[in-house]
């Protein structure tokens, strides 16, 4: 076996293969998407794909003229063996660099914006410090993007409020909860009310974030339950952005607490909104199945001081999502 993936499964089949199976299923049978994001040609994809099928004597994938257009049941089956195989090899890999140079090797993070602008960089700051010869690679998406990631394997770790719940192959970590603020002009009306119901909120155009990002259901559930339609002009994934349009007079703002820096904002001012929305968690994702190395442990317990070792170890070893939500349901966990 080499780092190409030309381990030998039977009397021709590749690692490889596996892989662009996998990678098929994962990018909705979109094979220029699949070869875009495995660094290969359509042509070559397609190819090999047809020598595996071949070679096992059933169809993964069915098809009309050159596009695939569903995963069959054998397929079905194949996948699920295939991403079993490729998750023990990362761990054969993970476990020989973790024995024989626990201080070296790389760390792979998918998250979006909110947390790598406003959570990661004093944990970051403090893992480098600790562990300076590995090398950290960071990936910024939507919550369902980043979640993918990790569950592909092409990320070590995913850290998201939304969309996790989506994949079944992650072991979701509770780190956090947090809620929101409304962010407005220092004179604005809103500064006067007392309580700040939603009604008031509703009077006024919105800029928040695009759906499915950084909480956004829950604002959308609290407008529902009290039969109002809240006039959301402007959308943006990114807390920053949706800043700089409250600033141009586009709307009020309602962005995560945290996002809120009182001295680079100090123009503007943040209106308690936690007791108009539910809280939302903040979570790790992990591949089920993953060996972690020893550094990943501590950079999770940097992110989330009461995730332990043996907390881990413990989720990773449950077998279904509501085992793991078991786990840490007596877990007072942190407010930002």
């Amino acid at each position: 076996m080499d780092d190409g993936g030309t381990l030998s499964l039977g009397k021709s089949m590749k690692l490889q293969q596996l892989r662009y199976i996998r990678g098929v299923a994962q990018h909705d049978l979109n094979l220029s998407l699949t070869a875009e994001a495995l660094f290969t040609s359509q042509p070559g994809l397609s190819k090999q794909i047809r020598l595996l099928e071949e070679e096992l004597g059933v169809q993964i994938f069915e098809r009309s003229g050159k596009h695939l257009v569903r995963i069959t049941a054998a397929g079905e089956k194949i996948l699920e063996l295939a991403q079993r195989i490729l998750t023990d090899v990362d761990n054969i890999r993970l476990t020989g660099r973790e024995y024989s140079d626990p201080q070296h090797g790389t760390l792979s993070i998918a998250t979006t914006h909110t947390q790598a602008r406003y959570m990661l960089p004093p944990v970051i700051e403090n893992f480098i410090r600790d562990y300076p010869e590995v090398r950290l690679n960071m990936h910024q998406g939507t919550p369902a993007q980043i979640a993918q990631l990790a569950a592909s394997g092409e990320v070590d770790c995913c850290i998201a409020t939304e969309a996790m719940e989506l994949f079944e192959d992650l072991v979701m970590l509770p780190c956090y909860r947090w809620n929101r603020c409304i962010l407005v002009p220092r004179d604005h009306p809103l500064c006067r009310e007392t309580p700040l119901e939603l009604e008031a909120i509703a009077r006024y155009p919105i800029v928040t974030y695009v759906f499915g990002f950084t909480g956004r259901s829950r604002l959308d559930q609290a407008f529902a339950a009290r039969g109002l339609t809240p006039n959301v002009v402007f959308t943006a994934t990114d807390a920053d952005v949706i800043k700089t349009y409250v600033r141009l007079g586009l709307g009020i703002g309602i962005i995560a607490s945290m996002a809120y820096d009182p001295d680079i904002d100090a123009d503007m001012r943040a209106l308690d909104a936690g007791h108009l929305f539910e809280s939302s968690i903040t979570k790790f994702g992990l591949r089920r199945g993953l060996t972690l190395r020893g550094y990943m442990y501590d950079f999770i317990k940097l992110f989330a001081p009461h995730l332990s070792r043996e907390k881990v170890d413990q989720a990773m070893a449950a077998r279904r999502a509501e085992e793991v939500e078991q786990l840490f349901a007596d877990e007072e966990l942190p407010d930002y």
